[in-house]
């Protein structure tokens, strides 16, 4: 956990507020996750090791594990990915880059937007790995994702300013 975070001086992003309204429920959910997609991704942009993969807290999040646990979700509930063990989600290889998981994160949510375009009812079920039990509606997995995403957003500002005092997103 850093130290003396409280006397970093604070650099404050230019804040965006939401976006516009869609033209129909599905382009609102969509246009609200992209938002929170981007300002997670864009939270992690720039920044260097070791810092993006320091633990920021002692339960061991950190910025690079969550944008690599947030491809993992994304690929399970719109790609029908199985996820495997969801801890190991959050920790990054010795491997990963900033770029690199970066580079992941916006292909998958590439892939994702293109099954939810394609959806043509909210209503029917989203793609799902093989499990027991029906799948969720693409309603629900859109409203999931929205809170997901939302929820690790703001665990991304909190380690981002520990890090470097940046707020705003």
């Amino acid at each position: 956990m850093p130290e003396n975070s409280a006397r970093r001086p604070r650099t404050r992003a230019k804040d965006t507020g939401p976006p516009s309204t869609g033209a129909d429920e599905k382009a609102i959910l969509r246009g609200f996750l992209d938002h929170l997609r981007n300002a997670v991704a864009d939270k992690v942009a720039g920044v260097p090791e070791p810092q993006v993969r320091t633990d920021g807290v002692p339960s061991g999040t950190n910025l690079l594990g969550l944008l690599g646990h947030l491809a993992s979700v994304e690929r399970f509930y719109f790609l029908g990915e199985d996820a495997g063990d969801w801890s190991a989600t959050f920790r990054p290889s010795a491997e990963d880059t900033v770029d690199g998981v970066l580079a992941d994160y916006r292909n998958t949510v590439e892939r994702a937007n293109q099954v939810i375009d394609a959806c043509p009812d909210l209503a029917l079920p989203a793609p799902r790995a093989p499990r027991r039990g029906a799948a969720p509606s693409m309603r629900w997995v859109l409203v999931h994702m929205i809170e997901e995403t939302g929820r690790h957003a703001g665990h991304a500002d909190i380690l981002r300013e520990q890090i470097d005092g940046s707020t705003g997103r």
